[in-house]
Parts: structure tokens; C-alpha cells; sequence
């Protein structure tokens, strides 16, 4: 009966993912081509880290999920991966190949912050199944259009939403930047265990990317389930 029970549990565990993880990335009138390029070449380049690597291709029986997202405007919510199990290293090479070569398309100047917690909530409703649902959402400004951060619903049992923000390094204060790690952490962050990095400019959006990756990609035990 045990050896039973625990073949149940394999087979479950294999029909599973341990993580399903949503990245949503701004793209709004204050982000110009060249700090748009950073952050997709930066996301690109934090998932070939070997950090990262490591520990998304740890399981590959009970895979990371992984999605990808750009958000502006109310109505500009561009899927640029959809949901794609990391299997193994060529699933994540694909990944890393669309980030390297998508192109921007034009798109409302806004800031739709609401609207893109909104979108990524729904994305990971999809997910159900999976151990673990986490939504990284990037972003250098408060929402200026659509539903205000403040007013989207709580997000349902088992999501977290973490922040990634990025501060002007050449801001005369750090008030600004604070501010918004202020906002993020009062009407973004949801979730037990929800935690905001920050990046002190674009350029340095592929380091902040790699930390919060390694910190979200916490290994989830098999055993787990017997508990």
C-alpha cells in the first residue's frame, strides 16, 4: 500500500510544475529604446546565469513554468513568451532567443501599473496546479492610467506579486527612488513573503534581475506534498 501511495505521489508530482512565474516588464512612455533593450537583453542575460540556470533546471520532472509580459498603457499588454515549462536547457534557450530578438512595437505612453497586476493575476490563475505562483513586475514610475495599484482585488490564495524597481541614477536625491519603493511595497506587493529589489538604472536592471530571480526560485521539496 505504501509503495502504492508513494508511485501516486510521483505520478502527481510529474503531471505538476513547482513554480509558475510571470514576468510583466515596463515598456511605458518613460522607458526610451535603449532602456528597453536593457531590460530585455538584461532578463535575457540573468536567465543564462549559471545561478539561475542551476536552479531552474534543477527539477526537470516537476518543471519551472515561465512567462514573459510587457505592459504601458490600459490596453498594451504585449505576451512575448507564453507559458513555457523549463525542461531542460534547449526550452531555455528558446526563452532567451525570443528576449534577444523581439523588437518594440509602439504602444500608449502610460503607466498602467493596476492593469498589469491585473494581467498577471489572470496569467497565474491558469497555473493552478502548480506548487508555487509568483508575479515579478518591473517598473520606474507610479500608474498614471487605468485601475490604480491600490484598487486591483486581492490577489487569490497562493499568488505573491514581487517588484523590481528602477531608480535615475542621475536624480539630484534618492527621494524619488524612495518613494517608489515606498509605493511598490504599500499597493503592488501581495503575497506571504513578497519583497521589492531595486536596480539604480537601467543599466544595472540584469544584476537586480539575477538577485531576484535566485530569490524567487526557491527549490520547493517533494515532500511537501505528504505534509
Amino acid at each position: 500500500m505504501l509503495a502504492g501511495l508513494l508511485a501516486l505521489l510521483a505520478g502527481s508530482a510529474a503531471a505538476q510544475c513547482r513554480q509558475a512565474l510571470a514576468l510583466g516588464l515596463d515598456v511605458s512612455g518613460s522607458v526610451d529604446e535603449r532602456e528597453y533593450r536593457l531590460q530585455l537583453d538584461g532578463l535575457a542575460g540573468a536567465l543564462t546565469a549559471p545561478a539561475v540556470q542551476a536552479r531552474l533546471l534543477a527539477q526537470p520532472e516537476t518543471p519551472v513554468r515561465l512567462a514573459v509580459y510587457e505592459w504601458s498603457g490600459p490596453r498594451d499588454m504585449r505576451l512575448l513568451v507564453p507559458w513555457t515549462a523549463i525542461t531542460g536547457p534547449d526550452r531555455l534557450r528558446d526563452v532567451i532567443e525570443t528576449l534577444s530578438t523581439t523588437h518594440r512595437v509602439r504602444a500608449h505612453p502610460g503607466t498602467a501599473l493596476g492593469t498589469a497586476m491585473q494581467t498577471g493575476i489572470a496569467m497565474l490563475e491558469e497555473q493552478s496546479e502548480c506548487w508555487k505562483r509568483t508575479l515579478d513586475l518591473s517598473g520606474d514610475g507610479k500608474a498614471n492610467a487605468g485601475i490604480r495599484p491600490r484598487d486591483v482585488p486581492p490577489a487569490p490564495p497562493g499568488i505573491t506579486i514581487n517588484g523590481l524597481i528602477i531608480g535615475d541614477p542621475n536624480a539630484p536625491t534618492n527621494e524619488p527612488f524612495m518613494e517608489l519603493v515606498a509605493y511598490y511595497r504599500a499597493y503592488v506587493l501581495r503575497g506571504p513573503g513578497a519583497f521589492v529589489e531595486s536596480a539604480l538604472g537601467f543599466e544595472a536592471f540584469e544584476a537586480a534581475m539575477q538577485r531576484k530571480l535566485l530569490r524567487e526560485l526557491q527549490a520547493v521539496a517533494i515532500g511537501a506534498l505528504a505534509e
